[in-house]
């Protein structure tokens, strides 16, 4: 299976944030997105997850097992900066809600939402309502949400936001593990994740320069 992203330019208001922007990522690969506030890293998430739709440039997604027609934005997950979650609705009924809403892809199959739980060493609190965890809480339980229901690619923005050492730990093994399955992820952040062979692509917020090198 693969990810790519074709000559792909974005606006910020009236202004070209960045274009000309490609990359191809196969199974097991990954890309982090580096570059100071407002350089287009979060924008740039946006648009390959589907959410925002490029100025030009297209993301492809192919894959001998799935219809080469279908659209890349089915093939991610996003965790995006809102954990998008209920506050008033029990961990348990979050995470059981999005695994029926966005079932699993091509053949794949997500974990049960105590497995998930437990995976981001939660497990005992799932019973409680989302609001009442602590910030680094809701951050470990809105990752679950990507274990529940399969999807090869993971769009992650500042996934380790709120997060201490231990659940930093946590988050790399998981990322580790959807890797080495041949999952795909593509992530921004400012602070290593601790992966090695990834691959970074410098934002610098002016239109047309970017810099992508190997780790």
């Amino acid at each position: 299976m693969r990810l790519t992203a074709e000559k792909l330019a974005a606006r910020r208001g009236e202004d070209l944030l960045f274009s000309d922007i490609s990359f191809e990522l196969g199974a097991g690969e990954g890309l982090i997105l580096i570059g100071r506030n407002g350089s287009g890293k979060s924008t740039l998430l946006r648009v390959v997850a589907g959410l925002l739709r490029p100025e030009f440039g297209q993301v492809r997604w192919s894959s001998s097992s799935t219809d080469d027609a279908i659209r890349a934005s089915e093939a991610c997950h996003y965790l995006g900066h809102r954990n998008a979650m209920k506050a008033e609705l029990s961990v348990q009924e979050n995470l059981a809600f999005w695994k029926e809403f966005c079932g699993d892809f091509g053949g794949g199959e997500g974990v049960s939402v105590a497995e998930a739980a437990e995976q981001v060493g939660l497990g005992g609190i799932a019973h409680l309502p989302f609001g009442y965890l602590s910030a680094g809480q809701q951050r470990r339980m809105a990752f679950a949400k990507l274990l529940v229901s399969y999807r090869p690619v993971w769009i992650l923005d500042e996934p380790t936001a709120a997060l201490d050492t231990r659940a930093e730990a946590t988050f790399a093994d998981l990322i580790r593990q959807h890797l080495a399955r041949g999952g795909i992820l593509l992530a921004a952040t400012h602070q290593p994740l601790g992966i090695e062979g990834m691959q970074e692509l410098r934002m610098t917020g002016f239109a047309g320069v970017a810099e992508e090198f190997a780790a």
